[in-house]
């Protein structure tokens, strides 16, 4: 991964991440207009997911979701995840499997915080009445469902294995809302692998010590 990596940088320095970069702009100018008087009201509207919401409301507001900074978080943080993760993965598996996989992993914790809540804090994967009103949005989740994802196509099982011991981890020191998402979200991406890996293309993994498939 560190070869297919450099190879693009140096041959193709920022051309070669050119969905990242557009993403850390989008990212960035929600951060600058939901800080405004005028602009917090709009951005939640178009991308503000709640598990209160209906579930076809929450749908249309995924795809930019993802690109909504937490409010209780630190915005650099954000960026930093969508401009390492999804550039490692813009290069790796191209522009539109990043976006998939971030978009399937966003969504399996945003469909998590529904069940979550129907279970009720009493149960093992539930959540408090509370965490319905919680604003679900950032890239965390498709950050480390890419993370699981770039790990098992290139074989990188014990990097892979320390993503989910660290979310794991973040459950147990803090059992949030987000953190049970980051599960949801690597489980989603480890059922695509294994259908994957099933039925997909003959060269879906990348063979040790070779270059990425065509």
């Amino acid at each position: 991964m560190f070869w297919t990596v450099r190879d693009a940088l140096v041959r193709d320095r920022w051309r070669a991440i050119p969905m990242t970069l557009g993403a850390v702009c989008l990212t960035s100018v929600f951060q600058i207009v939901q800080n405004t008087s005028w602009g917090f009201q709009p951005v939640q509207d178009l991308g503000s997911v709640k598990a209160v919401d209906p579930f076809w409301l929450a749908l249309l507001r995924t795809p930019l979701s993802l690109f909504v900074p937490a409010l209780d978080l630190p915005v650099w943080g954000a960026l930093a995840q969508v401009l390492l993760v999804f550039g490692i993965a813009e290069i790796c598996i191209g522009w539109w499997r990043t976006l998939v996989i971030g978009y399937v992993a966003t969504l399996a914790g945003t469909t998590y915080a529904r069940i979550g809540v129907a279970l009720g804090p009493e149960h093992p994967f539930g959540l408090p009445v509370s965490d319905r009103i919680v604003n679900d949005t950032g890239p965390s989740a498709a950050v480390v469902g890419l993370a699981i994802y770039l790990c098992w196509r290139y074989r990188a099982y014990l990097t892979g294995a320390l993503v989910i011991l660290a979310m794991i981890g973040e459950v147990l020191i803090k059992n949030n809302l987000a953190g049970k998402e980051h599960l949801a979200a690597i489980a989603a991406v480890m059922a695509v692998c294994v259908v994957r890996a099933q039925w997909g293309p003959v060269r879906s993994r990348v063979p040790l010590g070779q270059g990425p498939p065509p």
